[in-house]
Protein backbone atom coordinates (compact mmCIF):
# COMPACT_ATOMS: atom_id res chain seq x y z
CA UNK A 1 0.00 0.00 0.00
CA UNK A 2 3.08 2.16 0.07
CA UNK A 3 4.74 1.65 -2.88
CA UNK A 4 3.90 5.10 -4.39
CA UNK A 5 3.53 3.50 -7.97
CA UNK A 6 0.92 1.28 -6.92
CA UNK A 7 -0.92 4.54 -4.95
CA UNK A 8 -0.35 7.02 -9.04
CA UNK A 9 -1.89 3.49 -10.41
CA UNK A 10 -4.74 3.04 -8.09
CA UNK A 11 -5.11 6.92 -8.02
CA UNK A 12 -5.74 7.07 -11.88
CA UNK A 13 -7.67 3.89 -12.56
CA UNK A 14 -10.19 5.74 -9.26
CA UNK A 15 -10.46 8.90 -11.55
CA UNK A 16 -10.72 7.69 -14.66
CA UNK A 17 -12.89 4.98 -13.35
CA UNK A 18 -15.37 8.29 -12.41
CA UNK A 19 -15.07 10.27 -15.45
CA UNK A 20 -16.50 6.88 -17.18
CA UNK A 21 -19.24 6.67 -14.80
CA UNK A 22 -19.90 10.42 -14.74
CA UNK A 23 -19.96 10.81 -18.92
CA UNK A 24 -21.69 7.54 -18.64
CA UNK A 25 -24.93 8.95 -16.66
CA UNK A 26 -24.79 12.27 -18.64
CA UNK A 27 -25.58 10.36 -21.95
CA UNK A 28 -28.36 8.28 -19.94
CA UNK A 29 -29.76 11.30 -18.30
CA UNK A 30 -30.09 12.81 -22.05
CA UNK A 31 -31.62 9.57 -23.06
CA UNK A 32 -34.08 9.16 -20.89
CA UNK A 33 -34.79 12.92 -20.95
CA UNK A 34 -35.85 12.51 -24.98
CA UNK A 35 -37.79 9.02 -23.99
CA UNK A 36 -39.80 11.08 -21.32
CA UNK A 37 -40.47 14.00 -23.48
CA UNK A 38 -41.64 12.19 -26.47
CA UNK A 39 -43.98 10.27 -24.14
CA UNK A 40 -45.37 13.32 -22.67
CA UNK A 41 -45.99 14.85 -25.68
CA UNK A 42 -46.86 12.06 -28.20
CA UNK A 43 -48.97 9.59 -26.15
CA UNK A 44 -52.23 11.18 -25.57
CA UNK A 45 -51.71 10.93 -30.03
CA UNK A 46 -51.15 7.72 -30.43
CA UNK A 47 -54.49 6.20 -31.80
CA UNK A 48 -56.16 4.08 -34.27
CA UNK A 49 -56.48 7.33 -37.04
CA UNK A 50 -52.29 7.49 -36.72
CA UNK A 51 -52.39 4.32 -38.82
CA UNK A 52 -55.41 3.97 -41.03
CA UNK A 53 -55.36 7.46 -42.13
CA UNK A 54 -53.08 9.37 -44.55
CA UNK A 55 -51.41 12.69 -43.69
CA UNK A 56 -53.25 15.94 -43.76
CA UNK A 57 -53.45 18.90 -46.23
CA UNK A 58 -52.61 21.87 -44.69
CA UNK A 59 -55.13 23.53 -42.50
CA UNK A 60 -57.05 19.91 -42.54
CA UNK A 61 -58.08 18.94 -39.01
CA UNK A 62 -57.40 14.99 -38.51
CA UNK A 63 -55.83 12.71 -40.43
CA UNK A 64 -52.63 9.98 -39.43
CA UNK A 65 -49.37 8.67 -40.46
CA UNK A 66 -50.61 5.58 -42.45
CA UNK A 67 -49.37 5.96 -45.75
CA UNK A 68 -45.89 7.36 -44.09
CA UNK A 69 -45.47 3.91 -42.23
CA UNK A 70 -46.74 1.78 -45.81
CA UNK A 71 -44.25 4.04 -47.10
CA UNK A 72 -41.22 3.63 -44.76
CA UNK A 73 -41.68 -0.03 -44.51
CA UNK A 74 -41.57 -0.66 -48.61
CA UNK A 75 -39.14 1.71 -49.12
CA UNK A 76 -36.86 0.16 -45.74
CA UNK A 77 -37.77 -3.19 -46.98
CA UNK A 78 -36.18 -2.54 -50.53
CA UNK A 79 -33.51 -1.34 -48.98
CA UNK A 80 -32.26 -3.82 -47.13
CA UNK A 81 -32.63 -6.17 -49.40
CA UNK A 82 -31.04 -4.62 -51.82
CA UNK A 83 -27.95 -4.21 -49.34
CA UNK A 84 -27.95 -7.52 -47.55
CA UNK A 85 -26.77 -9.80 -50.20
CA UNK A 86 -24.09 -7.51 -51.50
CA UNK A 87 -22.59 -6.65 -48.14
CA UNK A 88 -22.82 -10.61 -46.95
CA UNK A 89 -20.70 -11.58 -50.19
CA UNK A 90 -18.18 -8.46 -49.94
CA UNK A 91 -17.85 -9.36 -46.07
CA UNK A 92 -17.49 -13.08 -47.10
CA UNK A 93 -14.95 -12.33 -49.09
CA UNK A 94 -13.21 -9.78 -46.81
CA UNK A 95 -13.44 -12.24 -44.15
CA UNK A 96 -12.53 -15.65 -45.85
CA UNK A 97 -10.69 -14.99 -49.19
CA UNK A 98 -8.78 -11.27 -49.14
CA UNK A 99 -8.45 -11.39 -45.12
CA UNK A 100 -5.43 -8.81 -45.04
CA UNK A 101 -4.50 -8.15 -48.64
CA UNK A 102 -3.70 -4.74 -50.07
CA UNK A 103 -7.18 -5.04 -51.67
CA UNK A 104 -8.95 -5.93 -48.68
CA UNK A 105 -7.57 -3.77 -46.99
CA UNK A 106 -8.71 -0.98 -49.41
CA UNK A 107 -11.69 -2.12 -49.61
CA UNK A 108 -12.47 -1.94 -45.90
CA UNK A 109 -10.83 2.01 -45.87
CA UNK A 110 -13.55 2.59 -48.51
CA UNK A 111 -16.33 0.76 -46.96
CA UNK A 112 -15.28 2.81 -43.32
CA UNK A 113 -15.57 6.56 -45.12
CA UNK A 114 -18.91 5.13 -46.66
CA UNK A 115 -19.95 4.27 -42.67
CA UNK A 116 -19.41 7.87 -41.53
CA UNK A 117 -20.97 9.36 -45.20
CA UNK A 118 -23.61 12.18 -44.68
CA UNK A 119 -26.79 10.90 -45.24
CA UNK A 120 -27.73 13.89 -46.78
CA UNK A 121 -24.79 13.92 -49.20
CA UNK A 122 -25.85 10.29 -50.27
CA UNK A 123 -28.97 11.29 -51.26
CA UNK A 124 -27.89 14.35 -53.36
CA UNK A 125 -25.85 11.60 -54.97
CA UNK A 126 -28.91 8.87 -55.87
CA UNK A 127 -30.74 12.18 -57.40
CA UNK A 128 -28.03 12.64 -59.96
CA UNK A 129 -28.33 9.13 -60.69
CA UNK A 130 -31.54 8.06 -60.51
CA UNK A 131 -33.93 10.71 -60.29
CA UNK A 132 -32.80 13.45 -62.69
CA UNK A 133 -32.04 10.39 -65.38
CA UNK A 134 -35.62 9.41 -64.82
CA UNK A 135 -37.23 12.42 -64.67
CA UNK A 136 -39.16 11.69 -61.78
CA UNK A 137 -39.07 10.73 -57.67
CA UNK A 138 -39.98 7.32 -57.12
CA UNK A 139 -39.53 4.88 -54.02
CA UNK A 140 -37.23 3.26 -55.84
CA UNK A 141 -34.43 6.36 -55.90
CA UNK A 142 -35.39 6.17 -51.85
CA UNK A 143 -34.57 2.25 -51.69
CA UNK A 144 -31.44 2.84 -53.28
CA UNK A 145 -30.30 5.94 -51.12
CA UNK A 146 -31.16 3.80 -48.07
CA UNK A 147 -29.49 0.99 -49.29
CA UNK A 148 -26.32 2.90 -49.58
CA UNK A 149 -26.63 3.85 -46.19
CA UNK A 150 -27.29 0.11 -45.26
CA UNK A 151 -24.51 -1.42 -47.10
CA UNK A 152 -21.61 -0.14 -44.76
CA UNK A 153 -23.21 -1.43 -41.50
CA UNK A 154 -23.88 -4.98 -42.80
CA UNK A 155 -20.22 -5.39 -44.78
CA UNK A 156 -18.87 -4.05 -41.12
CA UNK A 157 -20.58 -6.37 -38.54
CA UNK A 158 -20.78 -9.21 -41.10
CA UNK A 159 -17.61 -9.19 -41.67
CA UNK A 160 -16.29 -8.57 -37.79
CA UNK A 161 -18.83 -11.73 -37.31
CA UNK A 162 -17.15 -14.23 -39.71
CA UNK A 163 -13.99 -13.44 -38.23
CA UNK A 164 -15.03 -14.28 -35.15
CA UNK A 165 -15.43 -18.02 -35.79
CA UNK A 166 -11.77 -19.78 -35.06
CA UNK A 167 -9.69 -20.85 -38.29
CA UNK A 168 -9.53 -24.91 -36.80
CA UNK A 169 -13.27 -25.08 -37.83
CA UNK A 170 -12.51 -24.31 -41.43
CA UNK A 171 -8.94 -26.35 -41.70
CA UNK A 172 -10.75 -29.47 -40.19
CA UNK A 173 -13.17 -29.36 -42.31
CA UNK A 174 -10.99 -28.92 -45.83
CA UNK A 175 -8.75 -31.48 -44.07
CA UNK A 176 -11.49 -33.88 -45.01
CA UNK A 177 -12.05 -33.04 -48.20
CA UNK A 178 -14.88 -30.17 -47.94
CA UNK A 179 -14.69 -27.48 -50.29
CA UNK A 180 -13.68 -24.12 -50.01
CA UNK A 181 -17.35 -22.73 -51.02
CA UNK A 182 -19.13 -25.28 -48.76
CA UNK A 183 -17.13 -24.48 -45.85
CA UNK A 184 -18.23 -21.02 -46.24
CA UNK A 185 -21.61 -21.47 -46.79
CA UNK A 186 -22.42 -24.82 -44.59
CA UNK A 187 -19.96 -24.39 -41.70
CA UNK A 188 -18.59 -20.50 -41.47
CA UNK A 189 -22.49 -18.80 -42.57
CA UNK A 190 -24.34 -21.43 -40.12
CA UNK A 191 -21.95 -20.75 -37.08
CA UNK A 192 -22.54 -16.76 -37.87
CA UNK A 193 -25.82 -16.85 -38.48
CA UNK A 194 -26.79 -14.75 -35.58
CA UNK A 195 -23.95 -12.31 -35.94
CA UNK A 196 -25.36 -11.50 -39.82
CA UNK A 197 -29.06 -11.06 -38.77
CA UNK A 198 -27.85 -8.86 -35.56
CA UNK A 199 -26.08 -6.51 -38.09
CA UNK A 200 -29.24 -6.62 -41.01
CA UNK A 201 -31.19 -5.83 -38.23
CA UNK A 202 -28.94 -3.07 -36.98
CA UNK A 203 -28.72 -1.77 -40.96
CA UNK A 204 -32.54 -1.59 -41.17
CA UNK A 205 -33.20 0.17 -37.28
CA UNK A 206 -30.10 2.50 -39.02
CA UNK A 207 -31.96 3.37 -42.44
CA UNK A 208 -35.65 3.71 -40.99
CA UNK A 209 -35.22 6.75 -39.38
CA UNK A 210 -33.20 8.49 -42.30
CA UNK A 211 -35.21 11.68 -43.65
CA UNK A 212 -32.59 13.48 -45.45
CA UNK A 213 -31.76 10.97 -48.40
CA UNK A 214 -35.67 10.90 -48.81
CA UNK A 215 -36.07 14.67 -49.72
CA UNK A 216 -33.90 14.02 -52.13
CA UNK A 217 -35.22 10.90 -53.87
CA UNK A 218 -38.64 9.71 -52.89
CA UNK A 219 -40.09 13.62 -52.26
CA UNK A 220 -43.40 12.23 -50.50
CA UNK A 221 -46.70 11.73 -50.85
CA UNK A 222 -50.04 12.36 -49.39
CA UNK A 223 -51.74 9.57 -50.35
CA UNK A 224 -51.39 5.69 -49.91
CA UNK A 225 -49.61 4.04 -52.53
CA UNK A 226 -47.82 0.66 -53.30
CA UNK A 227 -46.01 1.61 -56.19
CA UNK A 228 -42.16 2.18 -56.36
CA UNK A 229 -42.31 3.69 -59.46
CA UNK A 230 -44.47 6.65 -57.65
CA UNK A 231 -43.35 9.18 -54.88
CA UNK A 232 -43.84 7.70 -51.87
CA UNK A 233 -44.13 8.99 -48.15
CA UNK A 234 -42.33 7.85 -45.23
CA UNK A 235 -42.31 8.95 -41.57
CA UNK A 236 -39.06 10.45 -41.01
CA UNK A 237 -39.70 13.04 -44.12
CA UNK A 238 -43.28 13.78 -42.85
CA UNK A 239 -42.17 14.41 -39.63
CA UNK A 240 -39.93 16.76 -40.78
CA UNK A 241 -42.38 18.64 -42.49
CA UNK A 242 -45.10 18.63 -40.08
CA UNK A 243 -42.39 19.91 -37.23
CA UNK A 244 -41.97 23.22 -39.40
CA UNK A 245 -45.43 23.38 -40.12
CA UNK A 246 -47.95 25.92 -38.91
CA UNK A 247 -50.74 23.96 -38.07
CA UNK A 248 -51.34 22.14 -34.32
CA UNK A 249 -52.84 18.93 -35.79
CA UNK A 250 -49.34 18.34 -37.48
CA UNK A 251 -47.45 19.14 -34.87
CA UNK A 252 -49.66 16.59 -32.34
CA UNK A 253 -48.80 14.16 -35.74
CA UNK A 254 -45.27 14.53 -35.40
CA UNK A 255 -45.01 13.56 -31.89
CA UNK A 256 -47.35 10.69 -31.81
CA UNK A 257 -45.39 9.87 -34.92
CA UNK A 258 -41.62 10.28 -33.58
CA UNK A 259 -42.83 8.21 -30.21
CA UNK A 260 -43.82 5.52 -32.59
CA UNK A 261 -40.60 5.30 -34.51
CA UNK A 262 -38.51 5.71 -31.62
CA UNK A 263 -40.08 2.67 -30.14
CA UNK A 264 -40.37 0.55 -33.06
CA UNK A 265 -36.19 1.23 -33.50
CA UNK A 266 -35.97 0.46 -29.55
CA UNK A 267 -37.50 -2.89 -30.44
CA UNK A 268 -35.77 -3.21 -32.83
CA UNK A 269 -32.32 -2.74 -31.25
CA UNK A 270 -33.20 -4.91 -28.23
CA UNK A 271 -33.97 -8.06 -30.49
CA UNK A 272 -30.59 -7.33 -31.95
CA UNK A 273 -28.99 -7.65 -28.66
CA UNK A 274 -30.48 -10.22 -28.10
CA UNK A 275 -29.94 -12.14 -30.79
CA UNK A 276 -25.77 -10.96 -30.57
CA UNK A 277 -25.84 -12.21 -27.00
CA UNK A 278 -26.96 -15.80 -27.85
CA UNK A 279 -24.67 -16.22 -30.96
CA UNK A 280 -21.72 -15.71 -28.20
CA UNK A 281 -22.80 -18.30 -26.13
Amino acid sequence: MSNPKYLRRRVINLFNMAVAIALTGLALFFLGWILYVLVVRGIGYINPALFLQSTPGAGIPGGGLGNAFVGSLIMSGLGIALATPIGILAATYLAEFGQRSRIATVVRFINDVLLSAPSIVIGVFVYGVVVEPSGHFSAWAGAIALAIIALPVTVRTTDTMLQLIPDQMREAAIALGTPRWKVTVWIVYRSSLAGIVTGVLLAFARIVGEAAPLLFTSLGNQFFTGDPNQPMAAVPQVLFNFAMGPYENWHQIAWAGALVSTLFVLVLMIVARLLSASSKR
